[in-house]
């Protein structure tokens, strides 16, 4: 019990799921292996459900709906979940991120999420909710996972950060003049930090650029590393080296060509000071 994890039903509807099966389990006295005995589940594949990691599939609910007794329960509780704005990998790729020793992150478009001002963050979410991509709940829910990994990175130690942005993401305008400079100053504030590195992958990079969308790799306390990358409508997390080892090549061969960090604060600031 000592690896045991508090959840927070309050913070996302994964988590709500995931901590009332958890409770109906224990109230029948049930460990996960016997809950996977009777849903034909693994237990692993149990305890992600009730952690919030995974999302609980219709068919995972009719399931365990069936094995608890609780008629049609769960299925409707976890039709909400599958509703999420957040896609499927990056809530158990969040728990690794949270426990990483060293984080490497590239972002293109926009400010990379660990490092968002609440009014940029705002900004983007509401963006989303105009153009009908997420609801108003959805945006909170995103606002809220965003808020507890920026304050994973206050843990003691801290980790090391790496992160490497694509020209468009401090070019690209978002909130207006006021939300946006305040955003270049965090960058510029960021790369100041003693645990991190920030630096700007140009446009004139052309075809020597090794990664075409975001990715954010962890590497935990022994050595292993975890990759996160997401197109618009999916998200895949890797935790296997022969997928992650050549992403981990890309990313420093893109960090090998970017700017120094001294050259990169010099183009955000050029860019913020540009802005009225």
């Amino acid at each position: 019990m000592a690896n045991r994890k508090a959840l927070d039903p309050g913070a996302s509807p994964r988590a709500a799921f995931g901590e009332r099966l958890r409770r109906l389990r224990e109230e029948r006295g049930w460990t996960q292996d016997e809950l996977s005995a009777r849903t034909g589940y693994s237990a692993s594949h149990i305890s992600g459900v009730e952690t919030g990691a995974r999302t609980p599939t219709a068919k995972f609910t009719a399931s365990t709906d069936r094995a608890l007794g609780t008629g049609d329960a769960l299925t409707r509780q976890g039709a909400a979940t599958r509703n999420s704005a957040i896609l499927d990998g990056f809530p158990e790729f969040v728990v690794y991120e949270s426990q990483a020793t060293e984080i490497r992150l590239f972002e293109m478009g926009l400010a990379p999420g660990l490092f968002q001002t609440p009014a940029y963050a705002a900004a983007v979410t509401q963006g989303a909710v105009r153009r009908g991509a997420i609801t108003e709940l959805q945006a909170e829910e995103r606002l809220a996972l965003l808020t507890r990994r920026q304050e994973s990175l206050s843990r003691m130690p801290t980790p090391q950060v790496y992160v490497v942005l694509d020209e468009s993401c401090i070019r690209q305008r978002v909130g207006g003049p006021e939300v946006m400079a305040e955003q270049l100053d965090r960058l510029m504030a960021v790369a100041d930090m003693p645990n991190t590195v920030v630096q700007v992958a140009t446009f004139e990079l052309g075809e020597r650029r090794s990664l075409n969308k975001p990715l954010t790799l962890a590497t935990m306390a022994d050595r292993s590393h975890v990759s996160y990358a997401e197109s618009a409508h999916s998200g895949q997390l890797e935790r296997d080296m022969r997928f992650v080892g050549p992403l981990l090549t890309a990313y420093h061969q893109l960090a090998a060509e970017a700017l120094s960090q001294a050259e990169s604060v010099a183009m955000i600031s050029q860019v913020r000071k540009g802005i009225s």
